[in-house]
């Protein structure tokens, strides 16, 4: 009857015996072609679904990667040294599965095929691991949520796996690299931060990258953070002036705060006119328009508290896809959690989430900024300026190794002994690490009441002066 269901104990997981026959096949009549390209293709043992047939194919890959000679009879005397000749079916099964494929050109339909009913069984094991893992009685929810989407996503990648990357298509896109950064036009190969002498240091923030940018509290960390988000969304220091996705992850800060604050900062208004209700019309107006611009921009705002790193992953890999969004930014590090290793003390944790945002960059192929706190050992070295250095990243070494960069900010004016202390205006931002490039201090101004950092020419003396 159509439509009708049946208990999943009776139903025969999807496969194709014809399609794993001719695979195998073809691949002992011509393994050197067919071998390389099924396993190219994600084409494992488990690919197949009758256990004869996985039998065969371990066979003939064992003897690939031995260099052996493929043919029946050889095929044959292996699967009797190893006593599975007559679990595949014997010699007379052998010579049917050589039948079945009389030309090896077929060999791409058969593997597709199986390749298909493969993912077919990957995708209900998968499910039914789910649903099994919903009656444990000790389920942490978010987790599972997490790992069974993790789960899914798998699946394809697996099967689609490539092994080793094509030599001449890896010297072709380094070319085109070396081509980019020698173009007087394109000095940059990842996104502009808006902040020149910034760009001009990294060569842009690049995808896949992991940069972490640490200071000791009120040192302006956030505020840096998302004028550089809001450069990007706006399309700041790009040729076409193109807005890009960006997503804040604000672990400390409700989205209403950072909103506001990043009005302000665009109008270049200090939020304590707004508390204190000493707007000029003119401030106003300006906050008006900075807000229509915000509008424009592709910024989306996750203020969950308390999220666990492999949820805040998950997150991103949906806005990934739905808005494909090219730039992250966590604020920050040491108040996320990372609930599978919670258990094995702090430094423990912070190792995890590092590792797991650096993994997030990749996997997303976007540039994450990571907001980390300093420890207080700067300011016991040297009480007069407090400078900091890679070792003073708060909690954990594993900060430093897994980041691609790492930016230290500190502001002179205020340690009294610092040598730049008069210079009220002063941040810099010491590019400690850059794992693609090089290291130094880059000087920029910075406004404490609007929150705005700019270029050190820009706005030096007037912070209220119009976009």
């Amino acid at each position: 009857m159509a439509g009708q269901s049946y208990p999943e104990s009776l139903r025969t997981p999807p496969f194709d015996e014809d399609a794993e026959r001719g695979l195998l096949g073809c691949a002992i009549q011509n393994p050197d072609v067919v071998i390389d390209l099924a396993l190219e293709r994600g084409i494992n043992t488990t690919s197949f679904y009758l256990k004869a047939h996985q039998h065969v194919w371990e066979a003939l890959t064992d003897m690939q990667s031995q260099s052996k000679l493929i043919d029946g009879v050889m095929l044959n005397n292996r699967l009797k040294d190893k006593q599975l000749l007559e679990e595949v079916g014997g010699i007379l099964y052998l010579q049917k599965l050589m039948d079945a494929a009389p030309i090896s050109v077929h060999a791409e339909s058969y593997l597709e095929v199986v390749r298909e009913k493969a993912l077919l069984r990957s995708i209900l094991n998968c499910a039914r691991e789910a649903v099994d893992r919903c009656y444990d009685p000790d389920l942490e929810l978010d987790r599972l949520v997490d790992e069974t989407e993790q789960a899914f996503l798998n699946v394809r990648g697996d099967q689609m796996k490539q092994v080793w990357h094509p030599w001449p298509t890896l010297i072709d896109d380094a070319v085109k690299q070396i081509n980019q950064l020698a173009d007087n036009n394109q000095k940059m190969v990842g996104l502009s931060s808006g902040f020149r002498e910034i760009d001009q240091v990294l060569h842009g923030l690049k995808p896949a990258e992991m940069i972490v940018l640490a200071a000791r509290p009120s040192m302006g960390k956030t505020s840096l953070a998302l004028n550089i988000a809001e450069n990007i969304a706006t399309g700041k220091g790009n040729p076409d002036n193109q807005a890009i996705p960006v997503a804040v992850f604000s672990l400390e800060m409700s989205a209403g705060s950072l909103v506001q604050r990043m009005i302000c900062c665009r109008a270049r208004v200090s939020s304590s006119k707004i508390m204190g209700g000493y707007l000029s019309k003119e401030q106003h107006g300006r906050l008006m328009e900075g807000a229509d611009q915000l509008k424009q921009s592709p910024i989306f705002i996750d203020d969950s508290g308390g999220l666990d790193v492999m949820e805040m992953r998950a997150r991103a890999r949906r806005l990934k896809k739905k808005h494909n969004i090219q730039f992250i930014v966590v604020d920050y590090l040491q108040i996320a959690h990372c609930n599978k290793q919670s258990k094995d003390g702090w430094q423990r944790e912070v190792a995890g989430i590092s590792s797991e945002m650096k993994n997030m960059a990749k996997e997303l192929e976007v540039p994450v900024m990571v907001l980390s706190q300093l420890s207080r050992d700067a300011e016991k070295r040297d009480r007069t300026s407090g400078i900091p250095k890679l070792s003073d990243l708060r909690d954990s070494g594993a900060i430093e190794q897994d980041a691609d960069v790492v930016m230290l900010l500190r502001r002179p004016s205020r340690y009294p002994g610092d040598p730049r202390a008069e210079e009220p205006n002063l941040a810099i931002v010491d590019i400690a690490k850059n794992r693609n490039g090089a290291v130094g201090p880059v000087d920029l101004n910075f406004f404490e009441e609007t929150t705005r950092f700019e270029n050190r020419e820009s706005h030096a003396m007037d912070p209220g002066s119009p976009l």
